[in-house]
């Protein structure tokens, strides 16, 4: 038996943030053990490769430097945080996974999905989320929320096609694994986004309840 590994995945200015105390308040609620962590990031090694990442520069950013540098954070992650996590019984949520490299990287750059797999298939492994939450905006409303921030990164000055790239990618990747990926409607209230969130992880606790 291990923990559950739970990510949350959307475009900018989605609500991660906001989705993340609202599963945290549910687990507490239920006595869980858990740790919050972030992709890219997660560890100081991690993080310090997010910094490159996300730095807005005058230079271009090839985007197979962007792919690898996303994996080589990945792998530090889960050695170093994740897997120690779900071996204890720990609960692990994720600020993105995966999915965002398939649809950042993958889709919206047009990336080769060969090599996505091939990466994916040596850092991953067979630990993916056990369930993860799209939190699904119109990018309209979800770059006016970015436009509040004080500090924008280099992916939230994208274009506007970008970004509509990005939303169809995770929308593409839900048809696609219906049973893993639930798609939250975060552009309705506080009170039904946390409707949402609470039932779909109301129904993971039972799956994990049943495993012990």
């Amino acid at each position: 038996m291990t923990g559950k590994f739970i990510s949350l995945e959307g475009g900018e200015g989605s609500g991660k943030s906001t989705a993340i105390e609202c599963i945290k308040a549910w687990l507490e609620s239920k006595g869980i053990d858990f740790i919050v962590t972030r992709e890219p990031g997660g560890t100081a090694l991690a993080e310090d490769i997010r910094a490159l990442i996300l730095a807005s520069r005058d230079e271009t950013v090839d985007d197979m430097t962007e792919l690898l540098l996303m994996f080589a954070a990945r792998a530090q992650h889960m050695s170093q945080k994740i897997r120690p996590a779900l071996k204890n019984n720990i609960w692990v949520i994720s600020d993105r996974f995966i999915d965002s490299s398939f649809v950042y990287q993958g889709k919206a750059r047009g990336g080769d999905l060969e090599i996505l797999n091939t990466l994916t298939k040596w850092v991953v492994g067979d630990d993916r989320p056990d369930a993860t939450l799209l939190l699904d905006v119109p990018v309209a409303i979800g770059l006016e929320r970015v436009a509040q921030r004080k500090n924008a990164d280099r992916l939230d000055k994208e274009s506007i096609v970008f970004h509509e790239k990005v939303r169809a990618g995770f929308l593409e990747q839900a048809s696609s694994e219906p049973e893993r990926i639930k798609i939250i409607d975060a552009s309705q209230s506080l009170s039904s986004v946390s409707e949402q969130i609470i039932s779909t992880l109301d129904a993971l606790k039972s799956t994990w309840e049943e495993s012990i």
